[in-house]
């Protein structure tokens, strides 16, 4: 069964190379959203989606799922674009169903091509980071990292790829682990700017350690009753 999604996948890949080479507008959206992505600048992704016009949300749709795969950029800045482009409500929806559509890409991906190509695309002093954690808090790892803004998104979800997780856990503990920090940066990012953007970041972050302790704390209380 491998066999044959690593030949699916490489068949999508040829595809995705053809339309590049053959669709002046595929082209122009690949190279478009790479340029977009060098800048690290919410103004430049807006500027950028909003220029699709009535293909917008789907272009925006595209480069969660590429910067999940490719692309060295903090998600956060494409969830600000989308809320100051579609509004707090529709803009949130975009951003958390694209994160989620990049997460399973990146688990499949992984689960297809093995640890040796993971590596090549995260890095692998990041991806054995991530391992400590799986090492650490085993099942509760996925919900753990995605309430953290400051673990990488993209990492964990190839690291998950490689262990024996199923994929309908991965994908419900993700789901709700992205979804507050999707909440506060939609609700907010229409309006942040400067030292406001830190601001909030700093109390999402907050937020999100106090959560941690406390899901650390049961972990470590049920470990110490079943060694009793």
């Amino acid at each position: 069964m491998n066999r044959v999604y690593r030949i699916a996948l490489l068949v999508l890949l040829c595809a995705l190379v053809a339309a590049w080479w053959i669709s002046p507008t595929v082209r122009t959206l690949v190279n478009g959203s790479l340029a977009a992505f060098a800048t690290l600048d919410q103004a430049a992704i807006e500027r950028f989606i909003r220029a699709w016009g009535p293909q917008a949300a789907a272009v925006s749709f595209f480069l969660m799922i590429l910067q999940a795969i490719v692309a060295p950029l903090p998600a956060f800045l494409i969830t600000f674009a989308n809320a100051s482009l579609f509004g707090a409500f529709w803009g949130g929806i975009l951003s958390w169903t694209s994160s989620m559509a990049g997460a399973a890409f990146c688990f499949y991906l992984a689960r297809i091509l093995g640890r040796d190509a993971v590596e090549k695309l995260t890095g692998k002093t990041v991806l054995e980071s991530v391992d400590s954690f799986f090492t650490r808090y085993g099942k509760h790892t996925i919900l753990i990292c995605r309430l953290l803004p400051f673990v990488p998104f993209d990492p964990v979800s190839y690291a998950a790829g490689l262990t024996s997780l199923r994929f309908r856990a991965f994908f419900v503990a993700t789901g709700i682990g992205q979804l507050p920090a999707t909440i506060v940066y939609s609700c907010v990012g229409s309006m942040l700017t400067g030292g406001t953007y830190w601001l909030v970041t700093g109390l999402l972050i907050a937020f999100a350690l106090a959560i941690l302790i406390v899901m650390v704390k049961k972990i470590t209380q049920q470990r110490q009753k079943r060694r009793h």
